[in-house]
């Protein structure tokens, strides 16, 4: 049977027709279409991230203590901590031009100053390194009860500074909040330099959860698509097209790796890994349509999970490993369905208009995150599984590759937006905040972020 490829669907308008005619597997969908031409499309900035900051509880990060007065700290903890906190929506650093005090011990602190600022208090120091190793210390104050909340010291070369300011942001938002901190995670993305065919360059890059320290691990003329983390975070499975087929590989991020997982004729694409890691969800299109399929990454089993005339793509797995959500156009329009691994036929998840794309679970599993068009805008959106209410999350138009925090406190997608083009933004899910992220340079897209506890 001659494999199928495309379907007419209705698109973002700046398509071309040609790319209109494809729902295809993520990976498709992302070399044909969002082909992101001007911001025509994109009529809405992304708010600042001050938009949102009512009922944000004040904090003090006070610029920690460096012993040189002739020259600058190699980084900056306190401002690395004070943007983790504030992107969060829950924190609203104070202005170092509002602090009553710069302590950075605790017999400097005078607690009756802080108090008026109504604020938790964090000061630090940095001291010169020792066998090539900074020291970093923290501590956290409840300037009410004048305690100290929590504290740690940290040993590590400079290249590895912004990883401890990181984890330092997790035990304060931990201790804070009662729930884990994100901030000490990697996000995967992809981007795609030149203007023609002659000098396309796709590139996989490995950040950090802010965007920073961004390290290419793969490179290629062309498109590289669909990054998904391992759950131990130590690979990535993703599609390269650069025999000039699509081909799913999976690569080691620290030693750059990697083994082909998929070859079979036609599609092979859109990854994603089962929880435990042992499998891989991903559509093929091998016996003539674009179906779900199991791969066992040991034994290389394949089993097919779906069996129908329509097109079923971007599989995503829940948090117990007993169940996907995909893509379908079985309907007629691009809908999400939820289908067991152990059998029985998919059940529709989603009803509310006429496209409902890529989605993702929450870490909890309660939730989805999907591409949701809304008054002819490509959007994030929310869904709650168990009342099935969709909200709408962003504003901009022409979103996609929502991921979820390994926290479920905030999504990560690509965009485009006035001034900025194709970027990397979020939006925390509950508190309504919304921020870019630091990127390469080029059209940014399928952003993935790893799970807890995996950077190096």
């Amino acid at each position: 049977m001659k494999t199928r490829f495309f379907l007419c669907f209705e698109w973002p308008p700046i398509m071309s027709r040609f790319e209109r005619c494809g729902f295809l597997i993520r990976s498709w969908v992302s070399i044909l279409g969002l082909c992101l031409v001007g911001s025509a499309h994109a009529d809405l900035e992304i708010p600042p991230i001050t938009e949102s900051m009512k009922g944000a509880h004040p904090i003090a990060i006070i610029p920690f203590g460096w012993e040189d007065t002739t020259t600058s700290p190699p980084t900056s903890i306190a401002k690395i901590i004070s943007g983790d906190l504030e992107r969060t929506g829950f924190f609203a650093p104070i202005p170092k031009r509002e602090l009553p005090g710069l302590p950075t011990t605790t017999k400097q602190i005078r607690f009756s100053d802080w108090r008026l600022l109504g604020a938790n208090l964090v000061i630090g120091d940095l001291s010169f390194p020792s066998n090539g190793r900074y020291s970093v210390r923290f501590r956290l104050f409840d300037v009410f009860q004048e305690k100290q909340l929590a504290g740690f010291k940290f040993r590590a070369p400079g290249k590895e500074l912004r990883r401890v300011a990181h984890s330092i942001s997790d035990i304060i938002y931990e201790k804070l909040t009662g729930e884990p901190g994100a901030f000490n995670t990697r996000i995967a993305y992809i981007t795609e330099m030149g203007t023609s065919r002659r000098d396309k360059r796709y590139t996989l890059y490995v950040a950090d959860s802010d965007g920073e320290n961004a390290i290419a691990i793969r490179s290629s003329p062309r498109p590289l698509l669909s990054p998904a983390w391992s759950p131990d975070g130590r690979k990535l499975a993703y599609v390269s097209f650069e025999n000039g087929e699509p081909h799913v590989y999976v690569q080691e991020v620290a030693t750059k790796s990697r083994e082909k997982i998929a070859s079979f004729p036609g599609i092979n694409g859109a990854p994603a890994w089962s929880p435990d890691g042992s499998r891989l969800a991903l559509t093929l299109s091998k016996d003539g349509n674009a179906e779900i399929y199991i791969i066992g990454m040991n034994t290389r089993h394949l089993s097919r999970i779906t069996r129908n005339g329509a097109i079923d793509t971007e599989p995503s797995w829940a948090p117990d490993g007993q169940s996907l959500v995909f893509t379908s156009d079985r309907s007629g329009t691009p809908q999400i369905y939820r289908i067991f691994i152990r059998g029985g036929p998919p059940e529709r998840i989603t009803f509310e208009g006429r496209y409902n794309a890529r989605a993702t679970f929450s870490p909890s599993g309660t939730r989805l995150a999907l591409v949701h068009r809304d008054q002819g805008a490509y959007r994030i959106a929310l869904l709650e599984l168990d009342t099935g209410f969709l909200r709408v999350l962003t504003e901009t138009k022409l979103d996609e590759s929502p991921s979820f925090s390994p926290n479920g406190s905030t999504i990560l997608y690509a965009t485009t937006a006035v001034g900025y083009g194709s970027t990397l933004a979020a939006v925390s899910v509950d508190r309504g905040i919304h921020y870019r992220l630091a990127v390469r340079k080029g059209k940014v897209r399928e952003p993935a972020w790893s799970p807890r506890g995996t950077a190096p």
